[in-house]
């Protein structure tokens, strides 16, 4: 069936984490008969298996659709975008490619910190905004306050805005009759222009090669054309050409207005960046590329090295493959004494750390070392991005670390719990909103080492999980830091060490030696685990010995028989102690890190 461009309606569905966004693409997939009833699951989009463990959508999913209104057929592409904060660079990048957006909002917890951010991202693309209230049929749902929150935000009529029930599949229909009505289709007279396509996404397939998920903005691709991708002066072919039903359906063109897929061959991952314009090669240097997007700035360090030194290539190939679908992930090749060759990474925050070490695990396999998260700091007005890079002490004349603008809306009863945590955050108290009667934005600004550690977590609990935090880089302010380094038995595990505050390396450092004490597993010998600043011992723990019953099989006779094995038993042990060297396991590094 030929495509019809006014046919076309490109859109995202943008909202706050466990709003209900995949349960709403879910019903769409239902409702247009993308997915067949017995192939059906929950989340269908969702389609990584840390996705489904975790609940939470982390990588944008797009997915063609085809919906009958009055016997005409509309073609919706759908990308389903996360909604976390630290994966709102993927949000952006699935804006470029759409004109319009469904703002999902939970009835049972209102509007919310990524609620807004997101929802800025979609006024500065100028697109057309839909906005829905989902979980009617909860018991606990605030319909009315949260129908008049959204039409506030959004200056429009209460009437607007749509109540649904993505569970139950209640009003699903006319959240896609105004997608069609409200959602303007890709300009008509671009199908006629010269070939033009936005890189949005992509992905490495061994026999493939790169394949990259783009927006056709102008013109008209066929399989077997010869293609050029602009930045990087990349030569290719159009080797395979399709969409995604949500699996990728192949086709013989694409054109101006469809969202779909091109299989390039290109065997370096590296030769194609997200952002990147393709082109026909024909039309090389007579056309102006799009404007991509900004690059991602990454706030959180951490390096990832290879437990077995043979598996540091493998790691290399891994990293360059997982950039390429997650191209917020920033890398370079480090090497440090203590721990061999590694990777200096970027990320956009730790849950960011988290799903791309597990996903290194996972689909690639390496047994990994990873340090102790660590946001930039600027010593002496340089750079430093890792503890391992603390110079000494003697040499240090001025310490500075980022500041964050930080946004946390609350209903108001959870407030006083929440001022309490930003108390001991050393921030800056800037301003308070109201949004309706029951809810507040607390505005402040802090250091982002706090939001590093675990300031989500803490907000979610202490509110019930009805608070939510959003938040912007400022700048650099100075701060009086200190490395802390740890010691286990007698060895010094640069892994561990952390640049922390001068008034708190006391209780940082009892809190690390406590984790790792609980994480370690028990050794043959008595294993002191030691916080250090500057040479001085700040806590200590001790795991105690795991112990064998080396007399068990003895029964009566003389006692020196049992002292003597005891007696050998504790030389060996003393012997273990000083030559031996404990080998720690790749979960304890994520468990330290996860806390």
């Amino acid at each position: 069936m030929e495509t019809r461009i006014e046919n076309i309606r490109n859109f995202a569905i943008l909202s706050h984490i466990d709003h209900g966004k995949s349960t709403l693409a879910d019903r769409f997939l239902e409702i247009t008969a993308t997915v067949q009833k017995e192939k059906m699951k929950p989340q269908f989009l969702d389609s990584m298996d840390i996705e489904r463990e975790r609940g939470i959508t982390i990588k944008m999913k797009p997915v063609r659709m085809v919906y009958n209104l009055l016997g005409e057929k509309f073609i919706l592409n759908l990308i389903d975008t996360p909604g976390h904060v630290d994966f709102s660079y993927e949000v952006s990048r699935s804006l470029a490619a759409v004109e319009g957006a469904i703002l999902l909002v939970d009835a049972t917890k209102g509007i919310q910190a990524q609620t807004l951010a997101n929802l800025d991202l979609a006024q500065k693309q100028k697109l057309a905004i839909i906005p829905v209230v989902n979980k009617i049929d909860m018991p606990q749902a605030r319909i009315e306050e949260t129908v008049q929150e959204l039409a506030d935000l959004l200056k429009v009529d209460k009437e607007e805005v749509i109540k649904i029930s993505a569970k139950l599949g209640i009003n699903i229909d006319n959240v896609l009759l105004n997608v069609i009505k409200k959602i303007p289709a890709p300009k008509k007279e671009n199908i006629n222009k010269p070939f033009k396509a936005l890189i949005f996404d992509s992905e490495y397939n061994s026999y493939q090669g790169v394949v990259a998920y783009v927006r056709i903005v102008e013109g008209t691709i066929q399989k077997g054309e010869k293609i050029q991708l602009v930045a990087t002066k990349t030569a290719a072919e159009a080797k395979e050409l399709g969409f995604f039903k949500p699996e990728p359906l192949v086709q013989e063109k694409l054109v101006a207005g469809e969202i779909g897929y091109i299989a390039t061959g290109i065997k370096e991952p590296n030769k194609t960046r997200v952002g990147d314009t393709i082109i026909k090669s024909q039309n090389i240097g007579s056309i102006t590329p799009l404007s991509g997007y900004k690059e991602p700035q990454p706030v959180v360090f951490a390096s990832l090295y290879p437990q077995r030194p043979e598996e540091f290539d493998l790691l290399k190939e891994a990293l360059g493959k997982l950039k390429l679908n997650d191209p917020s992930l920033i890398f370079e090749p480090e090497t440090k004494e203590s721990l061999g060759r590694g990777f200096r990474c970027g990320f956009l925050g730790t849950l960011h750390v988290e799903i791309v070490s597990e996903r290194l695990y996972r689909e690639f396999g390496p047994n990994l070392v990873i340090s102790s998260p660590s946001v930039v700091f600027r010593v002496n007005d340089k750079l430093i991005y890792s503890a391992s890079d603390w110079p000494e002490d003697n040499v240090i004349k001025k310490t500075e670390e980022l500041w964050v603008f930080l946004e946390i809306i609350t209903p108001i009863k959870y407030m006083a719990g929440i001022l309490e945590i930003l108390k001991n955050l050393e921030g800056k108290y800037v301003d308070t909103k109201y949004i309706g009667l029951e809810k507040v934005v607390l505005c402040y600004e802090i250091p982002l080492r706090a939001i590093v550690g675990n300031l989500y977590d803490k907000i979610k609990s202490v509110s019930q999980g009805y608070a939510s935090m959003s938040y912007k880089i400022l700048d650099f302010k100075e701060a009086d830091l200190v490395k802390m380094e740890v010691l286990i038995a007698g060895q010094k595990k640069e892994a561990f060490s952390k640049i922390v505050v001068r008034n708190k390396v006391f209780s940082e450092g009892r809190k690390m030696v406590e984790k790792l004490k609980e994480v370690l597993p028990p050794q043959q010998f008595p294993v002191a685990i030691q916080a250090v600043m500057g040479g001085k011992i700040i806590a200590r723990e001790t795991i105690k010995a795991r112990r064998k019953d080396v007399t068990g099989y003895l029964y009566g006779g003389d006692y020196t028989r049992k002292r003597k094995l005891l007696e050998k038993q504790k030389k060996g042990k003393k012997i273990l102690k000083e030559k031996g060297e404990v080998r720690i396991p790749s979960k304890v590094f994520l468990e330290v890190f996860k806390s």
